[in-house]
């Protein structure tokens, strides 16, 4: 299929007139919790988004706030509908979708970890929302009010086809009190970090700790300068040399210098923040997702949040996630209508009290929520560099085996395996230039 660049009409057109840059990442594994059951009907409602019936949702299992159970009580009064607001692992809740598209029985609005709305648009499982948008978007504050970035992801072909709901990016927590007591400082390229964290292993402590979500290798690929593909040369992990350093600086770190625990596999993403919280771990790199169960396990510690590291460059993984609308949902007048409800500012400024979740509003940062807490404040800064890894992959649209199998076991096999990074490389980019190819 031919892609569309946009143009400068074009992003104009998504933007306000602002300028656009690179924009928010995917993380397979940045906010999910445990799954939960299913509940209620998987059919979508009535046509066209009247009154009655079910609206099913799927959502991450690690975003049931309070503050959407609310919006979803209003939802259901407005409508005279029953939510069934099904909840799962990112993994599971992919399979279940693609399952869904096969079938075409799908929900009415999905929730998605980045990424999916422009591979789902380009397969032509998710529905254009630009009527929507044109009708009802300067009411909402759309785009004007969202970060840039965040438009051209969740566009194609000149069209939106998905709205932000989260966008949070990954910085370095540590332990204030173990860096006091060792006397450093938050390091702020590879080399002082691999001397703090050398400094803050032993007696049963680690430096750091590495965590076993692909998804959490990326800043230190982009802090390398490599970029998940290049359109020009159509080649993936560029520079080769530069990814094959990344990931071995990773692997080493806990095969050659012992300063983090090998991590194991599995779909949980919260071992380093349970050890960081238990105090057996120094430092971790994560996003606000880790926020709260860290202030919930222990209260205690005393959180620093440093600025992402230096190596060719000062970079980090943006992440957060999108709503979009199945190609075939039964309503989807009412979806855009929830979208409309569970994006509104205070809602987004009540989740982030609660839970402490980053939003995409540029009226969020400004907040007296957000601008008078520190932690909050030191992850919006991070905005600035944070770089969305597989923009250019997703215009493929193969940027779903890619990255959900290839580069998923290409991170594993090096970091838990400890496979030399050159022939893990070689094997992934093999096997990634036949799916680009086919």
């Amino acid at each position: 299929m031919a892609i569309h660049t946009p143009t400068r009409r074009d992003l104009l057109r998504w933007t306000g007139g602002g300028a656009l840059a690179g924009l928010a990442a995917p993380l397979l594994g940045s906010c999910a919790g445990a799954p939960e059951e299913d509940s209620g009907s998987t059919s979508g409602g009535d046509d066209g988004g009247g009154s009655g019936g079910d609206f099913t949702v799927y959502w991450n299992a690690g975003h049931a706030y309070a503050a959407y159970d609310k919006v979803i009580a209003e939802f259901e009064e407005a409508h005279g509908v029953t939510v069934s607001f099904q909840k799962y692992q990112w993994d599971d809740l992919r399979t279940r979708l693609l399952s869904d598209f096969a079938s075409g029985t799908v929900p009415d609005l999905v929730e998605e970890p980045g990424g999916w709305v422009q591979e789902f648009a380009i397969s032509g499982d998710a529905v254009s929302l630009q009527q929507y948008v044109d009708s009802d978007g300067a009411e909402m504050g759309f785009p004007d009010d969202w970060q840039p970035r965040t438009i051209s992801r969740n566009s194609y072909e000149g069209e939106v086809y998905g709205i932000q709901l989260h966008l949070t990016c990954m910085m370095l927590l540590y332990n204030r009190g173990m860096f006091d007591s060792a006397g450093v400082q938050p390091p702020t390229d590879w080399g002082s970090f691999l001397d703090v964290a050398e400094k803050l292993t032993g007696d049963g402590v680690h430096g750091f700790a590495m965590n076993q979500d692909d998804g959490y290798g990326w800043p230190w690929l982009l802090q390398n300068g490599v970029r998940y593909y290049d359109p020009d040369t159509k080649g993936l992990l560029v520079p080769h040399d530069a990814a094959a350093a990344a990931l071995q600086f990773q692997a080493d770190m806990a095969h050659k210098h012992g300063v983090s625990p090998v991590p194991t596999p599995g779909t949980d993403y919260s071992g380093p923040q349970k050890l960081l919280s238990a105090g057996r771990a120094a430092m971790i790199i994560t996003g606000p997702w880790d926020l709260l169960p860290i202030a919930e396990t222990s209260p205690d510690l005393d959180l620093g949040i440093a600025p992402a590291l230096h190596e060719a460059e000062q970079s980090t993984v943006q992440a957060g996630t999108s709503l979009f609308v199945p190609a075939k949902a039964k309503s989807p007048d009412l979806a855009w209508d929830f979208i409309k409800r569970i994006t509104a500012l205070e809602v987004e400024v009540a989740a982030t009290k609660e839970a402490g979740m980053l939003m995409p509003r540029l009226s969020w940062v400004q907040d007296p929520v957000v601008q008078e807490n520190e932690r909050y404040a030191a992850f919006a800064e991070g905005f600035a560099y944070a770089v969305d890894t597989s923009e250019k992959l997703r215009l493929t649209g193969k940027s779903g085996e890619i990255n959900e199998q290839l580069f998923q076991t290409l991170y594993q096999d090096v970091v838990m395996n400890n496979t030399p990074a050159t022939e893990a490389l070689d094997r992934f980019l093999a096997a990634g230039q036949k799916v680009l190819a086919s």
